[in-house]
């Protein structure tokens, strides 16, 4: 499945935009997962909300989990 150039573009756009937003980000994730995660690592997200109601998930990391992930990463640059 190939992704046209016109959507390829918009994707980087809207990265380079979230980037700007949130600069910290990236850094996090590349402290986190710069070394690899490992089958069984656990991640956990926590969305607070402005009402201030927290949802919070994880989950148990198994090998296709780190499959995605590595395709992710190559997307990414």
């Amino acid at each position: 499945m190939a992704m046209d150039m016109g959507a390829m573009m918009k994707l980087m756009s809207a990265k380079r935009e979230f980037e700007k937003n949130h600069p910290k980000f990236f850094s996090f994730v590349k402290a986190a997962f710069g070394n690899g995660v490992e089958v069984d690592s656990v991640i956990e997200i926590t969305v607070t909300k402005p009402s201030g109601e927290t949802l919070t998930t994880n989950i148990k990391v198994c090998q296709s989990d780190l499959e995605l992930l590595n395709t992710l990463k190559t997307l990414g640059r």
